[in-house]
């Protein structure tokens, strides 16, 4: 019987911290490689929807001088939120996870983030913002999904640019980069071929939060699709974590991004600099431009773009540099 763990990208701040990953009885996700070609990649991303997660499984989280266990949700979820005092250096730093099921014991490393001293945070949508998913066409996003492997999906032009741009604004230390979050409608099954995408095109390094993970043929033919108030939540829990950064969104009008955006500015108006939407269609959304304007009451910056260029000089013009 096969048994798996896998750990996602964490983060602390002074007196927090949070640890999350799923825990498996089969493999995860992210065994199925997503550089086939043809057929055999399309079976790679069914494959990653076909899992079973563990439930009410303990496991023990250590960190620095920390121990602590709990349990797997029903879907295999597992999340530490615990108490953080320790002294803890800018950068990314190593955790260990661990379990044992039926005689057999999983041990794993991740990472976790302890934001550089900056003044700004990104937060960034993935599909269509800067992974060409093609999300309003549920046909063709179906094809470019199962039939083109992650050396053949494209990324929109001058992206890497900007997000380099937005990483080392306002950093006087050399080594020192702002936080970056991906978060995304796109389930827990597809974090690594992210992850990957992300790594070979040279983003930025991020957190990563997604959407419940899925477990059948038949979610994974709704992926990225039903209500998007988990992208909500996780952008809100956040701005929270790190309530003295002003933050960067980054989204498009494919979906609901401009309205989870009006609805963040309003709630933090005092943490959000400015909102980027890329235009996914010909023209540009009624809808979206009203929303946008709306945001500019609350004294938000926006900007409303086709091609990555016109963002870039949008930052430069507010001063995010």
């Amino acid at each position: 019987m096969k048994f798996d763990l896998k750990l996602y990208r964490g983060y602390a701040n002074g007196n927090q911290l949070v640890v999350f990953g799923h825990v498996f009885e089969s493999w995860a996700p992210d065994k199925y490689r997503s550089d086939r070609k043809g057929l055999r990649h399309a079976f790679s991303i069914i494959h990653m929807f076909r899992i079973k997660p563990l439930k009410n499984i303990a496991i023990t989280l250590k960190f620095k001088n920390q121990e602590v266990t709990t349990k797997t949700l029903d879907d295999g979820y597992f999340r530490f939120d615990i108490p953080f005092f320790e002294p803890l250096e800018s950068g990314w730093h190593t955790y260990c996870v661990s379990y044992e099921v039926d005689n057999i014991g999983i041990i794993q490393q991740g990472e976790l983030l302890k934001p550089f001293e900056s003044k700004l945070g990104i937060i960034s949508d993935i599909d269509d913002t800067f992974l060409i998913s093609h999300s309003n066409n549920f046909l063709r996003k179906l094809y470019v999904m199962l039939l083109k492997n992650i050396e053949k999906r494209k990324i929109f032009d001058d992206v890497v640019k900007h997000y380099k741009h937005l990483s080392r604004a306002g950093q006087e230390n050399k080594n020192g980069s702002n936080s970056f979050f991906y978060v995304s409608s796109s389930e827990w099954n597809l974090y690594g071929f992210i992850n990957d995408f992300v790594e070979i095109h040279e983003l930025p390094k991020a957190v990563v939060k997604l959407k419940k993970i899925k477990t059948g043929i038949s979610d994974f033919l709704f992926t990225g699709r039903d209500n998007h108030d988990h992208k909500f939540e996780k952008i809100k829990d956040i701005i929270s974590f790190y309530p003295n950064l002003q933050y960067v969104l980054l989204g498009d009008d494919s979906q609901k991004d401009p309205f989870i955006y009006e609805r963040i500015c309003k709630i933090f108006p005092k943490n959000i600099k400015a909102v980027y939407l890329r235009q996914t269609g010909k023209k540009k959304k009624d809808i979206t431009q009203r929303t946008l304007e709306n945001i500019q009451s609350l004294n938000v910056e926006t900007c409303y773009f086709k091609h990555s260029e016109k963002a870039i000089a949008h930052s430069i013009k507010i001063g995010i540099t």
